[in-house]
Formats: structure tokens, sequence, C-alpha cells
């Protein structure tokens, strides 16, 4: 064959071995250094056999063309034939140029560190903390240490990247490495300053990964330091043996992690310790001690897990890990324990970027941070009581729980592979330009590089983008379920040969994630997963997710409880389960509405069927009045009699409210531009309309089941429903009542007492059947705005209402009338009320003095009397400071003073009121702002409240639990109950202020 044929043949081999530029390939390979070895064909398969054939190449083209030339070239000639006669060398040394630049970088700076992979005993004995040592202690200043680091550092990656380690044995060596460079940087530091050596013990205990034995190739070394006297008794002097250890301390930190002329190793982090970085760097035994009794939060309990003398005086270092060892294995029995766990749980997605959050490896959904913080929580709760689960390290904490069977061994076992590839997925990330990173590249040259390290080799990126998304997936899968499946297979009993959960292990599982109860919560999971029926079989996929969701709320035993009783009532339909099963969404929301409190959980309870709304958030959106009205009233022409129209009219009822209840909790009622975490406006204003909207259809339906019960379809008088109040601002809360006056108006040559007889009966009919007793959410009607009060006849004709409102009213009565509307009946009817007031309450002129000044008095003795006994004026959201009532009546006083004159001035409902009054320049805009917080605030706290509490109230709970609920349903993350108050407070003070100088102090404006 011609010298073209084999060069046609070299190209086509170079392109099967992987080369990317089998072209630029070829040259390197005729290049002068190379051509003496160019046609090895061990060369060229050890090539095509490293994660990237084109840099492994020119990684070694510039390694010979940095060997020194003299003596004759004796240096390059001794790699090259040992290249061709060595392949354990040719391996490691192909091997890590293929998947590191940086190592690259490192040898054509150090040619001839590569014969550190030539040493038998430096690649397969795995080199332990004294060998690093070894190796590393020739080091005489930093930049010496730096370099024998790299060298040490090259090794493990040698024995790495040829398979000579597994995950487990290179993160180990990489601690021990870590282990050895803080003990030399030490020594270092105290041969700088040996008068500071001599007045303290210094220990250096390793925290995190390198306390763990399971260190990345990049990584910052967290630390604690701790220090003591190196005389004792009388002579001891403490505050001069701190300083002399915070200097020796700093220098060690320096030596590893100051940038010089061979780089930097990595930062060493002493973050962890007591007080952060604010806390001194150094404290002795009794002062560490001291802290973690009295101010150490969970997690910092939790980091202790890890803590492992590395450094100093080792002796020191383990009596700080003796005394503090009790405190870390009693963390799950302190009193905030399960509001910290909820907290840590909590993820911290929204802090990534949002263009890392799908590549990120450690933190991001299904990452690394997923398991560890899993394993070190079940080590928490059982590891008081079961010494065997306190391995600081990940892979054998997690090999022990499954052994004992806190975990299950299936699941333990995935989580096992899916750890390791996800670690080793990492480590090849980091080793490319050895550089602190947990991001996957985005490059498909990086992931090709990637996926060849990891063995793909028929389609690197496919294969490695399919494998890296389904462990992700198994990771993000039972991460969670890791924390209960035990928890089933402890009361199903359904494998006899598997380890299970004790009693007391389940209950001490189910403290430590917030069940209150959990021997009831263990009963409970036994009734819904034990047998071999399909339902228990689906349950029990089920529940280990469910209770997570659960376990995330404010109350996991309400969640659990709700839960039992729903499938008690639809186990057996086939809908239901099937729905659970396979729509995703439709679980987290059951699970979110029925742990949120008891007004949703007990309307569905009484509706079990309306759970198919919460398949999707269109399903929860509210439906419009007319739809209701119409369904309503098809509802009641169905029913024989007037009692069955109204239980019909409330059957709707029921199943709306929990509609509106459920889409509330869930944050379903934004709008597409405006979600509701962005403005809770938006919800309050759909939530409001919702709810007066369902009320004024059951009011209809009431009046039509009380008109035809006695007259059929024809009434002997016009007759309407007009709504005041929240009902006519179109603002009701869940228990708001339904404040209403009645009018009728006899027609033309109609018997008018016949008439009045009529309309007095249908609106006493109507109370009285919305009064039956029922197990659904009561709809009271109000009537107290009437003329005259209690005092005053229950309906009046619309020439009554015209009469007294000209001849008797106050002021206050046409306040009211600022609210009213028509809900019912007739709606001509309706529409000539509201002519008939509309001069009463936007009066021409606006306010007499004599009015306004009335205005104030009734608001004054109103806050003076009708404020509770007891209550706080600080939170009580009606009658409160900054309230609900100091923010409508600014609104409804500007409305009297001014809408006679300004039309959009005419409106029932206060958030329009106060846009209207900015707009008009009668508030300033700051003001309008401060009234429209507070308003939405209270009413949402309102909300909140009946929502947790099942029944209607003006002020927060008092019971923590409950608590808690209105926190979350506001929006706050666990354990921030203070802020919520505290937030309460300001923005309701500052409306107040508001209010005392518009509706107290401003002077008045001429209308």
């Amino acid at each position: 064959m011609g010298h073209g044929g084999r060069r046609d043949s070299r190209f086509s081999r170079l392109v099967r071995l992987g080369f990317t530029d089998p072209g630029a390939a070829e040259r390197l390979l005729d290049a002068p250094e190379l051509a003496p070895i160019s046609t090895d064909t061990g060369l060229l398969d050890a090539l095509g056999a490293t994660a990237d054939p084109d840099l492994a190449l020119f990684g070694l083209t510039r390694l010979v063309e940095a060997q020194p030339p003299e003596p004759a070239d004796a240096s390059r000639q001794t790699l090259l034939d040992t290249l061709v006669a060595a392949k354990p060398l040719r391996d490691r040394l192909l091997g890590v140029l293929g998947v590191s630049e940086a190592f690259g970088d490192h040898l054509a700076g150090h040619p001839e560190d590569w014969h550190v992979l030539l040493t038998y005993e430096s690649i397969d004995l795995h080199p332990g903390v004294d060998e690093f040592v070894a190796l590393l202690s020739e080091a005489e200043d930093p930049d010496q240490l730096r370099v024998r680091y790299r060298r040490c550092l090259m090794s493990v990656a040698a024995r790495d990247v040829c398979g000579t380690t597994d995950l487990a044995q290179t993160a180990a060596e990489l601690a021990d490495l870590a282990t050895a460079t803080l003990r030399v940087a030490l020594s270092l530091a105290r041969a700088e300053a040996p008068e500071d050596a001599s007045a303290c013990r210094l220990s250096v205990v390793g925290m995190g990964k390198c306390g763990g034995r399971e260190l990345n190739y990049v990584s910052d070394v967290d630390v604690i330091f701790v220090a003591e006297p190196t005389e004792v008794g009388e002579h001891a002097d403490e505050a001069k043996a701190l300083q002399a250890a915070t200097r020796l301390a700093s220098r060690m930190m320096r030596i590893c992690s100051d940038t010089t002329a061979e780089g930097t190793i990595w930062p060493v982090d002493a973050n962890l310790r007591p007080e952060g970085r604010n806390g001194p760097l150094v404290r002795t035994l009794s002062s560490h001690l001291a802290y973690y009794q009295r101010w150490a939060k969970t997690w910092e309990f939790q980091a202790l897990l890890k803590a492992r003398p590395v450094a100093g005086d080792l002796e020191l270092g383990r009596e700080y890990v003796a005394m503090l060892a009790p405190m870390v294995w009693q963390v799950a029995e302190r009193d905030n324990f399960v509001t910290d766990v909820q907290q840590m749980r909590r993820r911290v997605v929204e802090n990534i970027p949002a263009s890392h959050v799908d590549r990120e490896l450690k933190l991001g959904p299904g990452g690394l941070r997923d398991v560890e913080f899993a394993v070190q929580l079940l080590q928490l709760v059982h590891g008081r009581s079961d010494d065997t689960l306190r391995s600081p390290t990940t892979l054998d904490a997690l090999a022990a729980l499954a052994a004992g069977g806190y975990v299950g061994r299936a699941d333990a076992a995935e989580l096992d592979a899916s750890y390791r590839f996800l670690r080793t997925l990492e480590h090849h990330i980091q080793l490319y330009k050895l550089r602190r990173t947990h991001l996957m590249p985005e490059a498909d040259t990086d992931r090709r590089r990637l996926g060849r390290s990891m063995g793909f080799r028929t389609d690197p990126v496919a294969e490695l983008n399919k494998t890296w998304r389904r462990h992700a997936s198994v990771v993000r899968r039972l991460h969670e379920k890791l924390f209960y499946r035990p928890l089933l297979d402890a009361v199903a009993q359904l494998d006899l040969g598997e380890t299970r959960l004790s009693t007391r292990a389940a209950r001490q599982r189910l403290e430590a994630l917030g069940y209150a109860d959990p021997a009831a919560a263990l009963r409970h999971l036994e009734a819904l997963a034990s047998g071999v029926s399909r339902k228990a079989a689906i349950q029990r996929t089920l529940l280990p997710v469910l209770l997570g969701w659960f376990a995330d709320s404010a109350d996991p035993d309400a969640g659990l409880l709700n839960f039992r009783k729903v499938s008690d009532a639809l186990g057996q339909t086939p809908w239901y389960l099937r729905l659970l099963r396979d729509e995703g969404a439709s679980a987290e929301n059951l699970a979110r509405v029925l742990s949120a409190g008891r007004f949703a959980p007990d309307l569905l309870l009484r509706a079990p069927e309306a759970v198919a709304l919460l398949r999707s958030p269109e399903e929860l959106l509210p439906r419009s009045g007319t739809a209701l009205t119409q369904e309503v009233l098809a509802a009641v022409g169905r029913a024989q009699d007037a009692e069955g129209a109204v239980d019909a009219a409330r059957g709707v009822r029921r199943r709306e409210l929990f509609r509106t209840g459920a889409g509330d909790i869930l944050g379903a009622y934004g709008t597409d531009d405006v979600p509701v975490h962005a403005d809770p406006g938006v919800g309050v204003d759909r939530v409001g309309s919702a709810l007066t909207d369902l009320n004024a259809a059951t009011l209809a339906g009431a009046l039509r089941a009380a008109v035809r019960a006695r007259w059929g379809d024809t009434l002997p008088t016009r007759f309407a429903v007009i709504g005041m109040g929240r009902f006519g601002g179109r603002e009701l809360g869940y228990g708001s009542d339904a404040d209403v006056l009645f009018v009728h108006q006899p027609p033309p040559d109609a018997d008018e007492e016949e008439a009045s007889r009529a309309a007095f009966a249908v609106a006493n009919e109507m109370r009285r059947l919305l009064q039956l007793p029922s197990s659904d959410p009561p709809l009271l009607i109000d009537t107290d705005l009437r003329p005259e009060g209690k005092s005053g006849p229950l309906v009046r004709s619309l020439a009554s209402y015209e009469a007294y409102y000209r001849r008797w009213s106050l002021v206050w009565e046409y306040q009211a009338l600022l609210r009213a509307t028509p809900v019912a009946g007739d709606p001509e009817l309706g529409a000539r009320f509201v002519e008939l007031i509309d001069p009463l309450r936007y009066p021409e002129g606006g306010l007499t003095e004599e009015q306004e000044r009335e205005i104030r008095r009734l608001k004054a003795r109103m806050e003076g009397e009708r404020l509770p006994r007891g209550a706080d004026v600080t939170t009580h959201v009606k009658l409160g400071r900054g309230g609900l009532s100091d923010v409508e009546w600014t609104a409804q006083l500007v409305q009297m003073r001014h809408a006679h004159r300004l039309p959009e001035l005419r409106t029932t409902s206060t958030r329009p009121a106060l846009a209207a009054a900015r707009d008009a320049g009668l508030l300033e805009e700051e003001d309008a702002r401060v009234l429209d917080e507070a308003w939405v605030l209270a009413t949402r706290v309102r909300n909140a409240a009946m929502l947790v509490r099942g029944r209607p109230g003006d002020t927060f709970p008092s019971e923590p639990r409950e608590l808690a609920a209105v926190a979350r349903y506001l929006g706050y993350e666990v354990g921030h109950v203070g802020q919520m108050l505290d937030d309460y407070r300001r923005v309701t003070r500052r409306a107040r202020a508001v209010m005392e100088r518009v509706f107290y102090g401003e002077e008045r404006t001429a209308g």
C-alpha cells in the first residue's frame, strides 16, 4: 500500500477512534515530537479509549515538547519509550490528559511530573493520609506545596479515570489528600511562627465533605478550629492561646487559599463555626460548648454529623467531637426541630439563576443535595437510638439505613446508584478545568467528552443526557419516598422477609416530620395501606408522596386524617383512584387542600365527588354569576317542594364554595398577566366576586322556591333583593352574612295590603328555608340595615322607602346605601330602587359640615364601643387599627363628599373607590396605596381564618398550628409567624396614620 493509502487508512481509523478533528490529529502525529511513535497501534488505541482523543493528543504533544532538551533529549526519549512499552502508564497518562485540560497545563509547566503516574505505589495501593503527607511534606513553601498537591491530585485522577477506584474510594482519597494538605500547611504555618505554635494546642476539625471523607476534586474545604492553652491549671493563659491559635489558623488558611504563581489549592472555609463569619475564628472547647447549648440552630447540629479531626492536635479534636456528639443525636427532640426541618426541606431553587436550574447537579430538583439531606435527616431522627447510623459518609449511612430497615432496600439501592452516577459526573465536570462547579456544561463538545468519560461511546451526548435525566428522576422520585415508604411497610406487613421499622422508630420519624399524633397517623396509614386490594395497592403507591406534601403543611395530621376520610368515602370509586394515580397535579392539589385547614376539607367530605375539580387550575376558576343562577334555578325547578329546592341550591353552593376555597388555597386566582403572589389583591377581588355571585344565585333559588310553593309562577307583587355591605360591594368573605334589604312594588290596580302580605311572607319564607338545619355552611340573611333596623318592617314598598328616606333617615343610612346594589328578584324594580337612593348616597353639593361631624362621631363611638373586650386593637382585622373599617370609612367619606360631581367615584366596592379617588387627585398616590394594601391584607387574613378554622372570625387564631396555617396561606415560609404579625401591624399602622389624617384631620374641601 502506498504512502497515500496508509494516510487515508489512518485518517479513517482516527475517525473511528473518536477524533473530532482527524486532520489536526494527523498533523500532530506526524510532527517531529511524536513521529517516532506515531505508527504505534497501542498508542492510537489508547488515545481512542480516552474521553477526548483530540484533547489527549494535544496534551501529550505539549508534554513531549516540554521535556528538557539536555542531555541529548534523553527525557523525551524516555517518555516516548515508556509510552510504547508500559501500557499501564500510557493508559493513565492519556486517560488524565483526555479528561482534563488543567492537568495538561500542569504537565506542560512541570514536565517531569509524568513520572508520578509511573510509580506503582502511588497508583494502585490507594494511598491514605500518611502516604499523602509523605509526598507533600518535602514542600518548603506554599508554591512547592501547590505543585506537590497537584501531583498527588493527578495520581488520584489517574486511578479514577482508569477505573482502579470507584466513586467512594476516589472521594475518600480526595478527602485524605485534603487532610494531608491541611496538616502540611499547618506545619508550614507553625514553622513561620514557632512562638505561636508553642503557645497553644490547635485542632482543625474537618466538616462537610472533607469531614465525611467524600470530597470533590474542587471544593471548599470546610473546617472548624478549636484551641486550648498549652499550659494547664493556674499557668494557663486562655486569651494568649486563642490569639496565637487564631494567627496560626489564619496562616494555614492563607497557605491553602491564596493565589500564587502556582495558583491556589482550594479555599479553606471556616464559616460553619459558631456565629459564622461574624464569630471568632477560633474558640476553646468550653466556648464551643456554651454556644451549642444555648444558641445553635438545627442546621448547625446537622453540619456536625460530618465533624472529624483532621489536623493539628487530633486528641483535642476528638474531645471536641465527643463533647458535642450527644447534642447532635438529641437534636430531634428539640422543640423547634420540626419547624427547622420544614424550613430546610423547602427548596432554594428560586435562588438559582433560571438559566442554571435545569443544569444544576447539586441544588436542582433531583440533585445531590436531595440525597444528602434525606440521609442526614434520617440519621438525626433514628441515630439517637441506633448508633450504627452515625457514619459521616453519605453512602455508608444510606447502606446502614437500609440494613436497619429505616429505608427500603430497593429504594436504597436505586438511590445509591443514582448518587454514584451524579457524583462521578460532577467529578468529571470539575476535572476538565479543575474549577469548582456543579453545572452540566451546555456545549455538545463538552457533553461529548463527559459522555465518553462515563463510558458512553455509541452516541455519547444523547446517552449521557438520557442517563443523567433518568438518575435525576430517580432521586426526585425517591428522596421524599425515602422518608415515608418504610412507614407503609411497617403497617402494611406484606413482605415478611423485609426488615421493618419498629413502631417506636416509625413514631419517631412521624414526629420529626411534623405529625403531632404519630400513633393516630400510624393507624390511618394502616387503614389506608393494609391488604391486597387494588385500592390498598394504589394507596401504597400514592401515600409516600402525599405524606411528604402533608408534612410540608402547617397541619400534617389533619391532612392525613382528611385523606383517610375522603378515601373511605370514595375508595371504591374507580375514577377517584384513577384520577389520583394518573393525574399528578390532582394528588398534590388534594394534599394541599386537605392540610390547609377545616373549611375546604369539610366541604369535600360532604361532597367527595368534588375532588374531580382538582384536576387542573382551569377547573378551579369561578363560574359566572349567570351560569350559577341558571344552574340553581334549574335545580330548584326539578325539586318536589320548597325544602328540596333549597337543599338542591345548597348543594350547588357547597360545590362552588369548595371550588372557590380550593382555588384560593392553590393560588389559582391570579390572571395571565398578574399571578396571585405578585398582587394578592387580584385573588381577593376574584374570591369576593365569586362568593358574591354564588350567594346571589342561592338567594335567587330560595326566592324562586318560596314563591313557587305558595303562588306558583307569579307573586302578586314585584319583589327584589338589594345587597348591602360586603354583599353589595362584591367583597364577600367565606364567613360573611348576606346583608340585604327587601323591596316590593304592587302592580297597578293591585290590592296593596295583599301585596304587602305576600312580600312579607316571601321574605320570611326565604329566611326560614335558608335557616333549615344543614351540615352545609350557613347563609344567614341579615336585614338589620333596613329602615328603623330591627324595629322596622322586614319588607317595604318602594314608595315606603322613598317616604322614609325623605323624612326620617340619618346620615349613617346614606353611608350604608353606598354599598346597595340589586342581587336577586325583579331587575327593573332593583334598578328603580337604585334611582331612588342615588341622590341620597351621592348628595348634591356633598356633605354638610354637620353631616361630616356626625360621621366622624359615629366612627369614633364605634371604635370605642364595638371592639370586643380583650381584643388586640393592633390585629383585629375589622375594627382594629388600620383595619377594614378604617379603610372603608375613609373611602366612603371621600365618595359622599365628591361622587355627586365625579361619576367615577360611584362604585359599591372599596378598592375601585380608592383608585378613583387617587386618579381624581382626592387621595395622594401613596396614601391610596397604603390604604389599599391594608384592606387587601386584612381581607386575606379574614378569609384565611375561615379557611383554617372553619368558622368566621376577625382575629388571628391563637392556636399555634392554626396561626401557622394562616401564615402559609399568606405566603410566609415555615417558622415565620412572628414576621407575619409584625408585617400586619406595620401595614395597618401606616393605614391608620393615613386614615387619621384624611378622615379625622383633613380640612373639608368644598365640593
